[in-house]
């Protein structure tokens, strides 16, 4: 038995495994085993449209009686910014005329676009059993429209001044996101990367400082990981880096190869990607642009001059332009189903916690 069921009880799933939103490497499939496994399967919708997210959304319906989570980015719009963006393209000059491409060709825009209106619509329309939020919460008044269908409300926090934030603008449950976490990092009510503290010094804080339930996530990739989690006062955890080697994933073979072959220190922080701090994997242009550049557009506009590059890279076999974001336990993932993975989790992490009360 879980020492902690009020996440499984709120949630009505068989474990307390959230699969992490990751948007672009994952997709309705993804989800769909997660459920299959007793975990709570998430849909990252930052990058689609609408009509895409009534589509999966249906056959997510139509294949599994399972709670879902609908995960959205609630950032505040950025312009473009022409002397910035020009300015990044001039820095990654080197690497346009390496692949013989025009720096000055018209590109397309990044889409990261946050939730607004005609996304809290389709909230309302499915009214899934949860909606996650990164970077804070939406507008007050789209907020009580998805509480008013019905939904749960989560957020990620990654230092505990947004976990208390979090809980009185209301969040009904808080994802505390150490710094080992792979993909962008959540904060909002800060932007110094250096003072982001890992998951082992955060959840038991954040716990400490809010009523509501706490997810943790960052580094979880296995029982060992779960159980820690559980000691820290955590009543669930949230694993993405784990399931990006399952069949189920959408990560490219080239990408699929590189975590492969990542060891502890092969990821790190860095705003080169899209602008905003995020976990990846190190390649060419992390390490000689950042990982940290000033140069990079505001996010998500840095990825528009990257984009041709990665198109570039990936047709000749490499990884030096493409996100290859995941966390610093990527490197015990397995190349195992998302619903044997799920449930082999779970039994790991309740058979280590019966030999620690024994």
């Amino acid at each position: 038995m879980w020492p902690d069921r009020r996440l499984i009880d709120l949630f009505k799933t068989e474990s307390p495994i959230v699969l992490a939103p990751m948007a672009g490497a994952i997709d309705v499939e993804m989800a769909i085993a997660v459920a299959q496994g007793g975990g709570l399967g998430s849909l990252p919708c930052a990058m689609l449209s609408a009509d895409k997210i009534r589509e999966q959304v249906n056959i997510m319906r139509q294949r599994v009686s399972a709670p879902i989570n609908l995960n959205f980015f609630c950032h505040k719009p950025t312009a473009a910014d022409a002397e910035h963006e020009e300015r990044w393209k001039q820095r990654l000059g080197s690497y346009h005329r390496e692949y013989g491409l025009d720096p000055a060709a018209p590109t397309t825009a990044a889409n990261r676009a946050p939730f607004d209106a005609a996304m809290c619509a389709l909230v309302e329309e499915f009214r899934p059993e949860l909606v996650s939020f990164h970077f804070g919460l939406p507008d007050p008044a789209l907020l009580a429209r998805v509480k008013a269908a019905g939904c749960l409300v989560m957020s990620s926090a990654t230092i505990v001044r947004e976990a208390i934030w979090l809980e009185q603008n209301g969040a009904d449950v808080i994802i505390a996101q150490g710094a080992e976490a792979g993909g962008h990092r959540g904060m909002f009510l800060t932007d110094n990367i250096a003072e982001q503290p890992g998951t082992f010094a955060l959840v038991p804080q954040v716990v400490d400082a809010v009523k509501v339930p706490v997810i943790a996530a960052g580094g979880i990739a296995d029982g060992r990981g779960i159980a820690a989690a559980f000691a820290l006062g955590a009543s669930a955890v949230q694993i993405g880096s784990a399931y990006l080697r399952c069949p189920e994933s959408k990560v490219t073979a080239l990408a699929r190869a590189a975590l492969a072959g990542a060891h502890d220190d092969s990821t790190v922080i860095t705003n080169v990607m899209t602008g905003r701090p995020a976990r990846g994997v190190a390649n060419r242009v992390v390490r000689e642009v950042g990982p940290i550049s000033p140069d990079a557009p505001a996010f998500p506009h840095a990825a528009t001059a990257l984009a041709p590059l990665r198109q570039a890279a990936e047709k000749v076999g490499k990884v030096e332009f493409s996100s290859l974001w995941a966390g610093q336990a990527v490197r015990l993932g397995r190349e195992v189903g998302a619903a044997e993975l799920t449930r082999t989790l779970a039994d790991e992490a309740l058979s280590r916690m019966r030999g620690l009360i024994a």
